[in-house]
């Protein structure tokens, strides 16, 4: 029987952390259930830094529905496994520091520990429930692209911020007859370019899952001007590449083994200078950045995310640990965080949203894209 529980934020903020937390939280007293939270993610389980949660008594998990971020804080970039250590003569090495962690959960008495992430962060999780700690995740990012779920919290709110961004470049676009390039989150995938396309009444759409053509873009460009349509929208994803080319870095950093230290970025400004070029029309760049990530959760975050986190508290009761909520057939449903994990199977491993690890991309026969392709949204192929 579960007697104390514990939840964890990481990765990335999403809009919806707050609204899992309160879910969980509220569930967990409902069934006389201590809550607590780990302060910023993985470090607070490796700091053992965390705080009581509750809707009464200190109520700070109260009237946190709305509010974006995580009121617990987060950590991007921290796998335990292979942590990356600065000693005190400046020299960096990578240390395993799960053992310190499992450790950490036994002495507090905690019966179970929520992850609520993406990719990484399951993997992690994975990895800690190999070793004996009981464990649940929630689906967290705003890329869409963890495995095994139809849908992640934060995505439904960042696409509806894409799209009120793309609303805006319309009217700009028009009134000075320019190419409007809105360059938008998604990492290795590209939901959030493709959905708040075609709900922004976008013309192109570049994703990562289709390498464009440059110049089918700009044919696409000419085309609407010949018809008296002197301006275009066009929405990049970060991980959109040409044919032949390459993925646009930003800077790689240095956050130790095991994680993605690639920033991308720059693809929204080469395409730009690109139409530009090659159209000749007067073309802008937007990128949308963090406030894709930021603000209130859409009221179907909300549900998304309050259904999940109940979800998440009953597979707990029901001594169902090592999964992951989901939905499936668009029904409440869970999966194994090893499925989550697929041939990623070693412990410690690659745990970022990498090209390689087993994210959830866009198919070629997904209603988006035909549904895009129907309506005459080009996507550089």
């Amino acid at each position: 029987m579960l007697k104390k529980v514990a939840i964890l934020t990481n990765g990335g903020d999403v809009a919806g952390f707050n609204a899992v937390i309160r879910a969980i939280v509220k569930t967990a007293e409902e069934n006389n259930i201590e809550c607590y939270g780990f302060v910023d993610g993985y470090r607070g389980l490796l700091n053992n830094d965390y705080i009581r949660l509750s809707t009464s008594g200190n109520r700070n998990a109260s009237g946190i529905l709305a509010k974006g971020g995580s009121i617990i804080g987060s950590s991007t970039n921290a796998n335990l496994f292979n942590y990356k250590v600065v000693k005190e003569n400046g020299e960096i090495e990578y240390q395993d520091l799960s053992d310190k962690c499992i450790q950490n959960v036994r002495e507090d008495g905690f019966d179970c520990i929520f992850t609520l992430g993406g990719d990484g962060t399951q993997k992690s999780a994975r990895d800690f429930y190999l070793k004996g700690l009981n464990v649940i995740g929630v689906p967290k990012t705003i890329d869409n692209d963890v495995a095994c779920t139809e849908i992640t919290f934060g995505y439904n709110t960042a696409v509806s911020v894409a799209t009120e961004a793309l609303d805006r470049l319309h009217t700009t676009g028009e009134t000075h007859h320019r190419i409007m390039v809105l360059e938008v989150m998604g990492r290795y995938a590209g939901w959030i370019a493709l959905e708040s396309a075609i709900a922004g009444g976008a013309d192109i759409a570049l994703i990562p899952e289709i390498p464009y053509d440059i110049h089918k873009t700009v044919d696409k460009i000419k085309e609407r001007a010949r018809v008296g349509k002197r301006f275009s929208i066009v929405v990049v994803a970060e991980g959109a590449t040409p044919k032949g080319g390459n993925i646009s870095v930003e800077n790689v950093r240095d956050n130790g083994a095991g994680v993605d230290n690639t920033k991308l970025g720059g693809a929204g400004e080469i395409v730009t200078k690109q139409l530009e070029k090659l159209s000749g029309f007067e073309a802008r760049c937007t990128v949308l950045g963090y406030m894709q990530r930021g603000g209130t959760p859409t009221a179907f975050d909300r549900v998304l995310s309050t259904k999940y986190g109940a979800k998440a508290m009953e597979l707990a009761m029901e001594g169902k640990f090592g999964t992951i909520a989901v939905i499936k057939n668009g029904k409440l449903d869970y999966a194994t965080l090893e499925d989550v994990v697929g041939q990623n199977k070693e412990i410690g491993a690659v745990s970022g949203n990498t090209p390689t690890s087993n994210i959830r991309k866009i198919k070629m026969d997904d209603d988006l894209v035909k549904t895009a392709r129907d309506i005459g949204i080009c996507l550089g192929d």
